[in-house]
């Protein structure tokens, strides 16, 4: 079985658009907007709807940067990492899995005291500049 999912790199004013994420029973964590794509989606109809769903923004979506791969329970992973950027909208928690807790605009140098849901992605989130 195959997955395959987004993950947005917003830069406004110098600083990452970042997620508080988790379950309701498990530890919250930091993440950029990402997910599944759905039925009839392309990749970047996917990121965009996930910006839009977890933190209330439309954004454009831009070039691929990353792509990330791997397996967990005999599912294979692939997530592509895009630039994007900010057409409008405002900060709202709109997530129909009810995962996400807050929404933050955060410095690349923030990211060193945040936990991470993906701890493997800093040095992709370091390496960004817009």
């Amino acid at each position: 079985m195959k997955w395959k999912g987004a993950s947005a790199l917003c830069i406004h004013n110098k600083r990452l658009l970042m997620v508080y994420q988790g379950k309701q029973d498990e530890e919250k964590r930091w993440s950029v907007p990402s997910g599944g794509l759905e039925p009839n989606e392309t990749i970047q109809e996917c990121c965009k709807r996930e910006v839009w769903e977890e933190t209330g923004y439309r954004v454009e979506v831009g070039r691929h940067i990353y792509t990330k791969r791997g397996a967990e329970d005999n599912i294979s992973t692939e997530i592509l990492y895009f630039e994007t950027s900010v057409m409008g909208g405002e900060a709202t928690i709109q997530d129909p899995d009810a995962c996400i807790h807050g929404i933050e605009w955060v410095s690349i140098e923030e990211l060193q005291n945040l936990p991470l849901s993906y701890p493997e992605d800093i040095s992709i989130l370091e390496s960004y500049k817009e």
